[in-house]
């Protein structure tokens, strides 16, 4: 489970592709059926305002680039989160 933990301690961290070198907020970490661990990276808005499509990334291409989250995350453990019972939380201002 260690691993995992660390998996999901990329939640709410800023980071950047080592492909592309698109920039942005990891919101969400999957674990799936055939190995893959990926993280969906939402870059925020462009100049004009709108927002700009999330992306999913296998974790190794994924580079921190700061090592405080940008918001609280959700405790995973214990509680109305645990239990599948909490709604969206208010998204922070980039």
């Amino acid at each position: 489970m260690e691993n995992v933990e660390k998996h999901l301690d990329l939640l709410g961290l800023k980071v950047v592709d080592r492909v592309t070198g698109l920039k942005g907020v990891v919101t969400s970490v999957s674990f799936d059926l055939y190995g893959c661990i990926q993280a969906i990276v939402d870059p925020g808005i462009d100049k004009e305002g709108k927002n700009i499509d999330n992306r999913w990334f296998d974790i190794a291409r994924l580079k921190t680039i700061g090592s405080k989250p940008v918001m609280e995350t959700p405790n995973f453990d214990f509680g109305i989160a645990a239990e599948g019972k909490k709604g969206p939380a208010e998204k922070p201002v980039q």
